[in-house]
């Protein structure tokens, strides 16, 4: 990084299920509100907005920053899948890094409907036409709807490769659980057993429980990002800073090594990882607290090998030994993760960037993981990106 990017506020609100949350612009306005309020700024201040979604008409943004204010600023709207909350965040770190503005706001939210993911405009070709071609040729399940047919496409692989258990991937979600019953943003703050996870309805037998599936989810969060000239002009907090950052978009073995790992962006993962610990100049061993895309607890698992958390086949036994979780190597999805803290699309990254603040500031409470001075987010979304970035505790 050529200049520091510090993040000045953060805010979120607490997740929701679909049809008991606010509209989208009055969820946003308020994660916004939050994050100006923790940063100490007043709405003037802001210079330019990239605000993320992926269910809503062109311009929702403007919508939402107008409950904020009306100064004028370039309102960006971004929409990259499951990865928009972090490309908000990526573009408002680039444009300060660039010297194009100095106090910018990333905004991410979603209203979303019950049930699973679907496509919504059907009288032209999906982006995900390639994607469900691979998937029918691997796996077939031409009727279980697309993330499910990826991801447990993708941990079906892993079992295969290296006969890893069904009860593996329970684990990581019971984990999830344990972590969001300390958080009172998330959405579900049960605790589960590894067996309620291993007994709940299939969805697809052998591979994938319901429990394992992260829910729909309706929220907002925002991050407030300034340069390091303007933090010390206007007295701002610089504790927490962004020390890397990459973002990918598929390379052609998403399809050519005939494996749903790939189809569902371990490759991505894997290559954007490497980019930020290069740039940082630390590795995996450095890392104190993750926040990773845990959509579905088959991609946790596969993602701890993509992130080099453990070794490629290593991962079941890094559950198994509570390396994943606090008096582990490291503590991973302290929020509880998309699994129970839920995963409004637009705004599950900046929910990450909410969360590993937190744990950086040491105002975590009681998720805090101790002595937390470096802290990796990933962000996926298919069709494809991924953005992967790691902050210091100045």
């Amino acid at each position: 990084m050529s200049s520091r990017t510090f993040i000045a506020g953060v805010g979120m609100i607490p997740f929701a299920k679909p049809g008991a949350c606010d509209p989208y612009h009055v969820m946003a306005a308020s994660a916004g509100r939050l994050a100006l309020a923790d940063a100490g700024l007043g709405f003037e201040s802001l210079q330019q907005a990239y605000v993320g979604y992926v269910y809503g008409d062109s311009t929702c943004g403007q919508k939402a920053v107008y409950v904020l204010g009306m100064t004028g600023i370039p309102v960006f709207n971004v929409n990259n899948n499951c990865s928009t909350g972090s490309t908000a965040l990526f573009l408002a770190r680039q444009a300060i890094e660039n010297g194009a503005a100095e106090c910018v706001l990333a905004l991410g939210f979603e209203q979303m409907n019950p049930g699973a993911l679907g496509t919504v405009f059907k009288d032209r070709p999906s982006p995900f036409e390639d994607f469900d071609r691979e998937t029918d040729a691997l796996v077939g399940m031409p009727d279980v709807p697309l993330a499910l047919r990826y991801f447990g496409g993708a941990g079906l692989s892993h079992m295969n490769k290296y006969g890893t258990p069904l009860e593996s991937f329970a684990r990581v979600r019971a984990k999830a659980s344990r972590h969001a019953a300390r958080n009172p943003l998330a959405l579900l703050r049960k605790e589960l057993t590894v067996d309620e996870v291993m007994n709940s309805p299939m969805l697809w037998p052998g591979v994938l429980t319901r429990l394992m599936a992260c829910p729909p989810t309706c929220g907002a969060a925002a991050a407030v990002l300034v340069s390091e000239r303007f933090a010390k002009t206007h007295g701002l907090r610089t504790d927490v800073w962004i020390a890397a950052q990459a973002m990918t978009t598929d390379q052609p073995n998403t399809f050519e090594s005939h494996d749903m790992m790939y189809v569902a962006g371990y490759g991505m993962s894997e290559i954007t990882a490497r980019m930020v610990y290069e740039q940082a100049g630390v590795g995996p061993g450095d890392l104190d607290v993750v926040e990773l895309h845990d959509c579905f607890a088959q991609n946790e698992l596969i993602t701890y090998e993509a992130l080099g958390l453990c070794p490629q086949g290593g991962a079941a036994a890094f559950i198994d030994a509570g390396d994943n979780t606090y008096g582990g190597r490291v503590v991973t999805n302290p929020s509880g993760g998309l699994l129970s803290k839920g995963h409004p699309l637009g705004a599950t990254g900046l929910a990450q960037c909410f969360e590993l603040t937190h744990q950086l500031r040491g105002s975590a409470e009681q998720r805090q993981v101790d002595g937390a001075r470096i802290g990796l987010q990933h962000n996926l979304g298919l069709g494809g990106a991924c953005v992967v970035t790691l902050y210091r505790a100045a």
